[in-house]
């Protein structure tokens, strides 16, 4: 089983097996060509992202600066804007449903390490390889669902559709349709 298998799956993997880096590596180049754009040519910038996700909808927006691992990973579903500041983690799939609003500095984790010190630290790692533990899991927002500012996403987290995080939310756990969660951890506080 290659490591990027092992990724995918959510068993521990080294992050920096040599396919892993190419595909690291390829995502920083196509990145800073898209950073490189004038915010005026909109064609140009959507074919970058198209080459750079592993799925895109017409008429996303993704402003700059905007970060990732891989790119591959994230699939964004039309209409769907991402604003300044954006980090995805996309170690393992993330999933943005369509008309989907992601406020600034919205960061999504899918990768995550054991909490012992002694089981995330491997003490005589290989030559090149990564000298700590990492697994990660998928992470889904529905459809039309409002991300706000500064908001933190967990990974193995699934949001549902229709749901609003407030801003400076901590989303530790899943979350139903159409509802309104705020703080840190994210609690339900309102239907919608």
């Amino acid at each position: 089983m290659t490591e990027k298998e092992k990724l995918l799956r959510g068993d521990f993997y080294d992050s920096r097996d040599p396919e892993l880096l190419e595909m690291y590596h390829r995502a920083k180049s196509i990145l800073k060509d898209w950073e490189g754009l004038s915010s005026r040519d909109g064609g140009a910038k959507f074919d970058l992202l198209q080459k750079l996700f592993g799925n895109i909808g017409n008429k996303v927006w993704v402003e700059a600066p905007f970060y990732c691992d891989y790119g591959k990973n994230i699939s964004i579903g039309e209409n769907t804007f991402v604003n300044v500041n954006a980090v995805f983690l996309d170690c393992n799939t993330i999933t943005i449903g369509k008309n989907v609003l992601i406020g600034p500095n919205v960061q999504i984790y899918t990768a995550t390490h054991p909490l012992n010190a002694r089981e995330r630290i491997i003490s005589q790692p290989k030559p090149n390889e990564a000298p700590y533990l990492t697994q990660a899991f998928p992470v889904k927002i529905g459809d039309n669902c409002w991300i706000g500012g500064n908001s933190v996403i967990l990974p193995g987290v699934e949001i549902g559709e229709n749901v609003t995080v407030a801003a400076g939310s901590l989303v530790t756990k899943n979350i139903p349709d159409n509802v309104l969660v705020m703080g840190a951890p994210a609690k339900i506080v309102k239907t919608l």
